[in-house]
């Protein structure tokens, strides 16, 4: 099938292997590891699932992630650069990761050998389930007939809407990783808090504490209701999905949760997909992260 632009991301887009063969999305995998040594790609050399499991059967060991190799962002362009096709290729927030410049690298090399290449890479400012999202509008927008500039700047133009509002199961793993501050790390681990998170522009911030995982997956809700409130726009005009780790069962009754709750507000909403969460984005949050994940649509009324 021709294509007036073909869609890469880079692997924190956590879609599913076969929704990302559906949609004709090539997906460059990130780098696991659980000994600092050995790096393995994931969905490739090891699963997400397995990538969960092990976090729980070895408590107190952190693994790290690492980006994609400039090499595999070569490998991913150069197809299309032979055969002149457009690309467009969306990658996490960098304020998380280097991504978006390795394929920057990738996208210069390429354009050595290929000079008519047409590769555009984007800072999505955003990451895991809601970056699946945005690819996912990229995809409607190249299915719909848009051409590859005019999809460039509507992907733009809807990325600063997105939000997460997530939760996780304790702050060790924030504390592991850096991502958040010292003194909120030591509260959390003597109080047994557990953090509420925001993500926007590309950034986390703070929104909430409690001590149950009740009170903050309540207090995510919260926000994503409160979101809504605010926009001048209708649900039925929003991408919605729902990120979880390990716990799939925990993710399908918040998901019937979120539905009454949502409903009983006056929107209009059927359902909204459950995605997992991969390492790139798991290594940091630990195995139990859960939250809602928002994004305008690229195409809508």
């Amino acid at each position: 099938m021709s294509e007036a632009f073909h869609i890469i991301s880079d692997g924190s887009c956590d879609l599913p292997l076969e929704l990302l063969a559906e949609k004709r999305v090539t997906m460059v995998p990130f780098y696991v590891s659980f000994d600092d040594e050995h790096y393995l790609k994931e969905n490739v050399d090891i699963g997400v699932r397995d990538f969960y499991q092990q976090m729980v059967d070895r408590k107190g060991v952190y693994p790290k992630s690492s980006m994609p190799a400039v090499q595999d962002f070569v490998d991913a362009f150069t197809p299309y650069a032979e055969k002149k096709v457009p690309v467009i290729c969306i990658c996490i927030t960098s304020k998380f990761s280097g991504s978006v410049q390795t394929a920057e690298n990738a996208r210069a090399i390429v354009l050595e050998e290929y000079p008519e290449a047409e590769i555009t890479v984007i800072d999505s400012t955003v990451n895991t389930v809601l970056q699946g999202l945005y690819v996912l509008e990229a995809v409607e927008l190249r299915d719909s007939g848009a051409g590859y500039g005019e999809a460039v700047k509507r992907l733009e133009e809807i990325k600063g809407t997105g939000r997460i509002f997530f939760t996780v199961g304790d702050m060790e793993y924030l504390k592991h990783g850096g991502r958040i501050g010292k003194v909120a790390s030591v509260a959390g681990s003597v109080l047994g808090i557990r953090p509420v998170i925001t993500l926007k522009q590309g950034e986390i911030f703070p929104s909430g504490i409690g001590r149950s995982r009740k009170r903050t997956t309540q207090k995510s809700l919260d926000l994503l209701t409160d979101y809504l409130g605010e926009s001048k726009i209708g649900i039925e005009c929003y991408s919605l999905a729902l990120g979880f780790g390990y716990d799939k069962e925990e993710a399908e009754e918040y998901r019937r949760h979120v539905l009454e709750t949502l409903r009983a507000k006056g929107h209009a909403i059927e359902s909204f997909p459950l995605f997992q969460i991969g390492a790139a984005i798991g290594v940091h949050t630990g195995p139990y992260p859960l939250g809602l994940g928002i994004i305008e649509k690229a195409i809508h009324g």
